[in-house]
């Protein structure tokens, strides 16, 4: 194959990375299609099995090597989701909640559903702490 061919392949490959939610697949294939591309523009030349075993080692070895640790990195940089702020919280309960039950509690300013965590009744006004959100439904336990 022509070197501008695999720089081509190489940048369809990087194109449709941007354009997929895949979690860096078409990454590590895109860069060694450039790669292959770049050996044979500065004059290494290759028979096509070897440019095509080179992309094919490069790609697969690139990944197995290189996504992990791209994603944890990437992973550690993003945002808590803001549940996860609400830890800790005062919640009051808007009626009484028996153990293991689901009733409504307001949480700045807002109603939501909650799930009664400790072993005996919440009374309604108590002050509750949040131990964790669970979708969209607070785990309480009394202050």
């Amino acid at each position: 194959m022509l070197w501008w061919a695999w720089l081509l392949v190489g940048f369809v490959l990087l194109g449709g990375e941007l354009l997929t939610p895949g979690g860096f697949w078409l990454l590590f294939f895109g860069l060694g299609g450039i790669a292959v591309g770049l050996l044979g523009l500065i004059g290494i030349a290759l028979p096509a099995w070897g440019q095509w075993l080179l992309f094919t080692g490069l790609s697969i070895g690139a990944t197995l090597l290189f996504r992990k640790p791209l994603l944890e990195r990437l992973q550690k940089k993003m945002p808590r989701p803001q549940s996860d702020e609400l830890y800790g919280e005062i919640a009051t309960p808007v009626e009484d909640i028996l153990p293991g039950a689901v009733g409504k509690a307001e949480l700045r300013g807002t109603s939501w559903n909650a799930r009664n965590a400790s072993s005996r009744r919440l009374a309604a006004g108590e002050r509750c702490k949040v131990l964790r959100v669970d979708g969209l439904q607070l785990l309480l336990e009394p202050e």
